[in-house]
């Protein structure tokens, strides 16, 4: 594997079982039990992979927002809501990702954060990474308090 650039940081997760298993940090600061989601046939009784990948992206793609947010000297609040959608693949009769992404940013109008949105992903490693293999729409939304 080539390794490119300066390494901030590395982690390790394993995972038994496959979908229905477990998943857990090499240190075992983190354990989660995997399961294939009811709406698929499987128990449902675990986290599936899809909402553990919405869950690191969302977060990532967030303090990517926020990173701009600073260069501007902007102290609103954000939300970012990733929904990750596992598809029918029909070029190998398999599953693929797809993925959109609400960004708002309180008190803040529409073009702006769209602006800020697209910035963020332009800039976030996971975007990176999925560019040119899964689709991706980002679009900016209406901030809800409580939420």
């Amino acid at each position: 594997m080539a390794d490119t650039g300066k390494l901030y940081y590395s982690t390790t997760a394993i995972n038994t079982g496959g979908r229905e298993g477990e998943s857990h940090l090499e240190d075992r600061s983190f354990e989660i039990k995997v399961s294939t989601p009811k709406k698929m046939g499987g128990p449902g009784q675990g986290t599936n992979p899809e909402q553990l990948f919405a869950l690191g992206y969302s977060a990532c793609f967030n303090a990517a927002l926020e990173h701009f947010m600073e260069q501007e000297d902007m102290k609103n609040d954000t939300q970012v809501t990733h929904t990750v959608k596992l598809l029918e693949d029909p070029s190998d009769n398999g599953f693929k990702l797809a993925v959109d992404i609400g960004v708002a940013i309180k008190d803040l109008d529409k073009e702006k954060v769209q602006e800020m949105a697209d910035k963020a992903h332009g800039f976030c490693p996971y975007s990176k990474a999925t560019r040119g293999n899964i689709d991706v729409q980002v679009k900016a939304v209406p901030y809800e308090e409580g939420k």
